[in-house]
């Protein structure tokens, strides 16, 4: 199978010879390494994502790298699909029309970003670094790209809405006891804080198991037992960031099981959250939601038509990141059959697997609107603490300005219309 789109010139894919660049404004960026006094140092030892996740190996405790790094399956073999599809996509380029480094700002949800990229919904991120969430938003405000705080996050809707208020979206898990009392004071709460987006997560019918977890405690109630403390002594770094920032707990869900100890939150959570979101449920949703309606794990272009038609603004396209089933397909090989679908009706993101600026263009040049990394963030946490979020952002803005002047593209848009070689590409 094969996705291509042909082009004879470069002004038949809206791209300029290069006499004619010389008379277009330059761009001046507004984020990424142009402003962050630190990046040419972190960069001279960190220049790619996997070097901070190598880093966030040997630095982070090893229940708290477990949990970064892991997935379903033997081997993680749903990360690992994930990885290789992309890896996978080939891109031809067009030469002499990229004369420098093109603008890559979008717009998503009649709001403007610094770059088709955002922060994706975690669960529990303070776990692999404390005060992660707060770490995670602050970089995205400053950034200018989509910061998504998750429900069972460690920082509180209130709180995220006042550290990134041009930038947050939140994510909710289905919470469906007591007709959704918990899950509706939810939307209540981040509509009144301002909040841009609300995330519907619909892949998470049943709880799996992730292997590496439960290997290393983090699968049930959490012990303090001296293989974990003795993590925490050979990493110092982490435990100053705890004692900064105190024990991780689910913070918006304090509001309705009270100041209790970790464990009988996570029997909590776990009590009063479970089951995807019916197609019903999301529609009551959409009545009670004023803003950018999305809903995240979509993988065949039925549920993303069901989804439009009951008044769903935008879709992220996702296997969860590899975490919930390895026998599922890479979110890039269904992209381009929803994107057909529903994408001149509704904004189509992705996420799973994204790991550089180049998987960035790659989603992008088969429709997404904008990719979203998890993982990535999580390891830039685990390597530089308060400073991995932002050297991440700055990294994936660069290499997605790198990748689209490569292609000769001058605008995200025009990566479109470059021939793409995608034999992983499902047809339905």
């Amino acid at each position: 199978m094969q996705e291509t789109t042909a082009i004879a010139a470069p002004e038949q894919a809206g791209l300029e010879p290069a006499k004619r660049e010389s008379a277009a404004p330059q761009h001046k960026p507004q984020a990424g390494k142009n402003t962050n006094p630190r990046y040419a140092e972190l960069y001279r030892h960190y220049p790619t994502i996997d070097y901070l996740r190598r880093r966030a190996r040997r630095r982070l405790p090893h229940f708290a790298f477990e949990y970064s790094d892991g997935g379903s399956g033997k081997e993680d073999a749903g990360i690992r699909r994930n990885w290789a599809a992309l890896d996978a996509v080939e891109l031809v380029p067009r030469y002499g029309v990229m004369p420098s480094l093109p603008p890559c700002e979008v717009e998503l949800f009649g709001r403007r970003y610094a770059a088709p990229i955002g922060v994706a919904p975690m669960g529990g991120p303070a776990i692999v670094w404390p005060g992660a969430d707060i770490y995670l938003a602050r970089a995205a405000q400053r950034a200018r790209i989509p910061y998504t705080l998750g429900t069972v996050g460690c920082a509180t809707i209130e709180k995220i809405a006042e550290v990134a208020p041009d930038v947050f979206w939140f994510q909710l898990y289905r919470a469906a006891r007591n007709d959704h009392a918990i899950g509706f004071d939810l939307v209540r709460r981040a509509q009144a804080a301002g909040c841009h987006a609300l995330v519907l997560t619909l892949d998470v019918p049943v709880r799996t198991t992730r292997a590496r977890e439960v290997v290393v405690g983090l699968g049930g109630a959490f012990q303090a037992d001296f293989k974990k403390m003795m993590q925490m002594a050979m990493s110092p770094a982490w435990t100053m960031a705890l004692r900064k920032n105190g024990i991780p707990r689910f913070s918006n869900l304090r509001a309705y099981a009270g100041d209790v100890s970790i464990n009988d939150m996570v029997a909590f959570a776990r009590r009063e959250m479970g089951g995807a979101f019916t197609w019903e449920e999301v529609a009551q949703y959409r009545d009670r939601w004023k803003g950018a309606l999305v809903v995240k794990g979509i993988m065949h272009p039925q549920d993303a038509e069901k989804a439009v038609s009951l008044g769903v603004d935008g879709m992220f396209v996702s296997n969860h990141g590899g975490r919930q089933i390895e026998a599922l397909p890479a979110p890039i090989d269904v992209l381009p059959a929803i994107v057909r679908q529903v994408g001149k009706r509704a904004t189509v993101m992705m996420d799973s697997g994204i790991r550089s600026g180049t998987d960035v263009v790659r989603a992008y040049a088969l429709g997404a609107a904008a990719a979203f990394a998890g993982k990535a963030f999580l390891w830039g946490l685990g390597a530089l603490g308060e400073e991995g979020p932002g050297h991440v952002i700055d990294l994936l803005i660069e290499e997605t300005q790198s990748a689209l002047g490569q292609l000769g593209a001058r605008a995200p848009d025009q990566a479109r219309s470059v021939v793409i070689r995608h034999e992983g590409a499902l047809q339905f």
